[in-house]
């Protein structure tokens, strides 16, 4: 989504606002954080604050790993110089770099990040102005009231006085708040890609709402996500005890539910692909998801591998009932444990007791271990060959583990796990065959679906199923 200034206003807004100002009045901007170290206020009629820019197309590999370290919090108790030395530039490279490919410094961006999120909470929750401030991450009143006047020309409590009616959401034993996504998003398909997939005694899948147990600021409690029904919001309710940092946990939320995909790139790439062209204009939303915890999900994938969906959930559960952490409170049903820490798992010479193959569990461990050790970075955005490459060399990781970490870990729009059985019966069936293609047929098929090979495949899986997940062991 293009950004413009309006110079005449000094407002600048979406490409897709209803506001029309003369081109020759308008400024082009790479996001809005540029606008805004530009002088710009964010229009109230389209509020681009809702929808989060998370990546910058053209970005150096270093930006854009820092982009995303930024948008999950990295830069709420650490500084510059430590995500320079994490995406291995020096602080003054990193600043420019930064100028020029998002413009405006690291800094800029995470205080306009907690700004905008802020700004939701004000408009849609009845949070007391102080509480909106820590939930965003500011860390003090004085810093908040500050960094809101610079962005939106007004204080926080003259912000909540200019809402309208309709941004106000009910509560009922939880705090609401919507979460914008990019449009269209088949929200009910990400449901029942997870639903035989949730981790048991963490994830409930029920009635189209996802619930899951989560640990924020050291507290544990319970988060609910389902369609608000709009075509452009998830809807959030959150119960914690604290509400402290609540902008990792909505952040966490967006990943999960790939909101920041932009759909439409896929879709006219692979549209009028004569194989795949009806599926992306009958279900044009359609996406895989990604992952809350990007541990978590490394490890449901590393369970998946050589097992059916059920068999892997099942390894899933006796994992957690083994090395999570049992939770006391009272919580909706089936929901129990916090997933095992990384360090738990690495150390754990027993998993084999689970149910695993002796290699699988010290694959696991390995992985863990890794992870634990900063060692594996599972926030990287290395180009596929690379990633993938760092991935197998890990003992018992292989290339279908190692791509579909890649799409739902590292959330890589190209990766494609050419082996999996799932997708290659949907190819099959699609092009009239009575046998299986092998994965060296599928994956010289899918090479005229590059670079969106994941959408490619989630609408492989999703074909022919009535919205149920073709077979496969994803």
């Amino acid at each position: 989504m293009r950004i413009e200034g309006v110079v005449t206003t000094g407002i600048y807004c979406r490409s897709d606002c209803a506001a029309s100002p003369f081109p020759e009045h308008t400024r082009p901007f790479a996001t809005g954080v540029a606008a805004e170290a530009a002088g710009f206020r964010p229009c109230l009629r389209c509020r681009p604050w809702r929808l989060p820019a998370t990546r910058v197309l053209g970005a150096p590999a270093p930006v854009a790993q820092a982009l995303v370290l930024i948008t999950e919090g990295f830069l709420d108790d650490r500084g510059e110089d430590a995500l320079a030395r994490r995406v291995g530039l020096s602080s003054r490279q990193l600043r420019r770099d930064f100028q020029e490919a998002v413009g405006a410094s690291p800094d800029a961006v995470a205080r306009s990040r907690r700004a905008h999120f802020a700004r939701r909470l004000l408009d849609e929750t009845a949070l007391p102005v102080s509480s909106v401030a820590f939930a965003a991450g500011f860390g003090s009143i004085r810093q908040f009231n500050r960094m809101m006047r610079a962005v939106f020309r007004a204080s926080p409590q003259e912000l909540r006085a200019r809402r309208r009616r309709s941004d106000l959401l009910a509560t009922d034993g939880g705090l609401r708040l919507r979460v914008a996504h990019q449009p269209p998003l088949a929200v009910q398909c990400l449901v029942d890609y997870l639903g035989p997939r949730a981790i048991p005694g963490i994830e409930v899948i029920a009635a189209g709402v996802y619930r899951r147990t989560m640990h924020s600021c050291g507290y544990p409690g319970v988060i609910e996500v389902r369609d608000h029904g709009d075509g452009l919001h998830l809807e959030i309710v959150a119960h914690l005890p604290s509400f402290g940092g609540l902008i990792d946990e909505v952040t966490r939320v967006r990943r999960l539910f790939s909101a920041d995909v932009d759909p439409q790139p896929a879709v006219t790439a692979l549209g009028d692909d004569p194989l795949l062209g009806p599926l992306v204009r009958e279900t044009p939303g359609l996406r895989l998801p990604g992952a809350w915890d990007r541990f978590e999900t490394g490890v449901r994938v590393l369970l998946g591998q050589q097992v059916s969906v059920t068999a892997a959930t099942t390894l899933v559960g006796r994992l957690v009932e083994r090395y999570g952490d049992l939770l006391t409170l009272k919580l909706p049903s089936g929901l129990t444990h916090l997933f095992p820490a990384a360090e738990r798992l690495a150390q754990a010479n027993d998993l084999a007791e689970i149910g695993l193959p002796k290699a699988r569990a010290a694959s696991l461990r390995e992985f863990a271990r890794r992870y634990a050790d900063g060692a594996l970075d599972l926030e990287g955005t290395a180009d596929l060959d690379e990633l993938t490459g760092t991935l197998v060399e890990i003992p018992g990781i292989g290339p279908w583990s190692a791509h579909l970490l890649a799409a739902r870990v590292y959330g890589h729009p190209d990766a494609f796990p050419a082996s999996d059985l799932g997708l290659r019966r949907a190819a099959g069936r699609l092009l009239g065959r009575d046998d299986l293609p092998t994965p060296a047929e599928l994956g010289a098929l899918a090479e005229r679906w590059r670079p969106y090979r994941v959408t490619a495949a989630a609408h492989l899986w999703f074909s022919g199923t009535g919205g149920r997940i073709e077979g496969g062991r994803v």
